[in-house]
């Protein structure tokens, strides 16, 4: 399981990095951080540059649905209903419910962490050791200036090789982050990680144990709906069908056109996902739950004990009980049942329906009574 987390995430990596050169070739990402990566000795300066697209998110504001003009917030104190300036405006933590205690610039300052505009590698880890829940915001890591280029190669170089990442400590926004630094195709990745108290642990979570709980059969039958999905990583399949049906839906009514309803698409594979069950189930599997369900009792009577059966009987549809023309009436049908007494139920003749005559086990038309 590691050596599969571990290749799916490299490809993830890869994926990144080939985003990068395409937003690169249209206009250069801006930096988001200069300073250097330190560890022992060595020190490479580098750019920290966001590696998701902040573009690809919709924002709204909220509008008077009479003129449309923009809605304004205003700051009101709930106790004297009245609005506040931000200057009579101070941070407070709740304690207890309706208690607090104001926290000022002078107390944030005493805990701020200075910037020293490095990233320090504390340890070199085994990247598979490092579970995905730890993983929090990616940045791209470039090297600054051309004398950084031949020890940023090396490092990265050296990192794949090993196939370690280095665990770190980094300064973003006067707040102290945990990071992890790893190769990403041709680029070094930069990635601020949770701390462990931040992580729910598994047995806080109500699981199932694992390797238990299922049979053979019902394994097998998992890896083969598994092997009917499988497929090649390729994050370019998946779209953001919302935020595109959303845009397009904003761009038809920018230009006054009407919108319809899009259809959604169906994802590859979804029929063939539907029915491996039935398909793949095994018989004699399903026999045998058959069989569990509705266990047979030995016969004893002239319909057996336990088993359910019917006599077709003829009862005249006039009121007078005199037989009318052929085919026409009802059929009686009594249910005989070893739990219960017979149960008659009526319904049209199978003749009234253009239907054949009912027969007996032996073949032998049922005579009229």
């Amino acid at each position: 399981m590691p050596d599969i987390q571990r290749a799916v995430r490299s490809q993830w990596l890869r994926h990144l990095w080939h985003i990068g050169c395409r937003s690169a070739r249209g206009m250069p990402p801006r930096a988001l951080w200069k300073g250097s990566i330190s560890f022992g000795l060595v020190t490479v300066p580098i750019n920290l540059v966001s590696a998701s697209e902040p573009r690809e998110a919709l924002a709204f504001n909220l509008l008077h649905r009479k003129d449309r003009s923009r809605i304004v917030e205003k700051r009101f104190c709930a106790k004297e209903n009245v609005e506040v300036s931000w200057k009579d405006i101070v941070k407070g933590y709740q304690f207890a419910k309706d208690q607090y205690v104001v926290v000022t610039d002078e107390d944030f300052a005493k805990v701020r962490v200075p910037a020293t505009q490095t990233f320090d590698i504390r340890r070199f880890v085994p990247a598979a050791d490092v579970e995905d829940l730890y993983y929090n915001y990616p940045y791209y890591v470039t090297p600054q200036g051309k004398s950084a280029v031949k020890a940023y190669a090396l490092l990265r170089d050296a990192l794949r090789a090993t196939g370690k990442l280095a665990i770190g400590t980094i300064v973003l926004r006067q707040r102290e982050h945990l990071a992890a630094l790893e190769p990403g195709g041709a680029a070094l990745v930069l990635t601020t990680m949770r701390y462990a108290h931040e992580i729910r642990r598994h047995k806080d979570v109500d699981l199932p144990a694992s390797g238990k709980g299922w049979t053979d059969s019902e394994m097998k039958l998992a890896r083969q709906l598994i092997e009917t999905l499988a497929g090649e990583w390729n994050p370019d399949e998946y779209r953001d069908t919302y935020s595109e049906a959303l845009r397009r839906v904003i761009e038809a009514k920018v230009e006054g056109k009407e919108t319809a309803t899009p259809e959604r698409p169906v994802p590859a594979g979804a029929d063939e996902g539907k029915r491996p069950l039935s398909r793949f189930a095994p018989r004699e599997r399903r026999r045998a739950d058959d069989r569990s369900a509705a266990p047979r009792v030995p016969r004893s009577g002239p319909y057996g004990a336990g088993r359910r059966d019917s006599r077709m009987l003829l009862r005249p549809s006039s009121a007078s009980g005199r037989r009318t023309g052929e085919g026409h009436g009802w059929i009686e049908t009594r249910e005989y049942s070893s739990s219960r007494a017979p149960r008659a139920t009526a319904r049209p003749h199978r003749a009234a329906l253009g239907r054949p005559r009912p027969r007996d086990r032996g073949g032998r038309e049922i005579a009229r009574r």
